[in-house]
């Protein structure tokens, strides 16, 4: 995985243990990753969660010691199809960011993404006003629960079947300060994704 901070490309991981040296087979102990180059981790990923099972609990621990290693955490959140049609994208998130929050120690160190899972991948994107109303109750959860200058100085950065048709419209919303790229990143497209706040 490859997470992008113009002008710079850097390395990432998303199978992260939770102890610092910890070896634990198919996944990579916080130590190596920092010695491999790694800058960022992705955790709470929806495959993480909903494939192999991490709990917020977990995903709490591993962010705390990705921290404590000096790794930057993208942390993600986000509600599958049901979620969000039952009303409960935010009670989802809320329970996701709380689990963050109570483990992180420097939000200088934190990128949230909000990835909705029944977009990722799917060829379905959120809506810009969808996206744009999610990231907006994020930022005030943050004013709320953590403190007014993280909720301003946060990056939150959309995921979720971004491309090259979608992102410059996503890229307008005044809460999306970015993306998380998957597929769309092994493709020629990728460059108008990372340029497409230049236009």
């Amino acid at each position: 995985d490859t997470f992008t901070v113009s002008p710079v490309l850097c390395v990432d991981t998303t199978a992260l243990s939770s102890g610092i040296n910890a070896e634990y087979g198919g996944e990579i102990s916080c130590s190596m990753a920092v010695d491999c180059g790694a800058k960022y981790v992705i955790l709470g990923h929806s495959e993480r969660r909903h494939v192999f099972g991490e709990g917020n609990q977990q995903i709490g621990e591993k962010t705390k010691t990705a921290l404590a290693a000096g790794l930057i955490v993208i942390a993600c959140i986000g509600e599958k199809a049901e979620e969000r049609k039952s009303g409960s994208t935010m009670k989802v998130c809320i329970e996701q960011l709380t689990a963050f929050k109570d483990n992180i120690s420097d939000w200088n160190k934190v990128v949230i993404a909000y990835e909705p899972v029944w977009a990722i991948g799917t060829g379905q994107v959120a809506t810009p006003e969808i996206a744009q109303e999610t990231h907006s109750n994020i930022r005030s959860w943050l004013a709320a629960n953590v403190s007014s200058e993280i909720a301003s100085s946060v990056r939150i950065i959309y995921g979720g079947s971004v491309n090259g048709k979608n992102c410059g419209e996503l890229a307008k919303q005044p809460d999306i300060d970015g993306f998380l790229v998957g597929g769309a990143s092994l493709k020629p497209e990728f460059v108008d994704i990372v340029n497409c706040n230049k236009s």
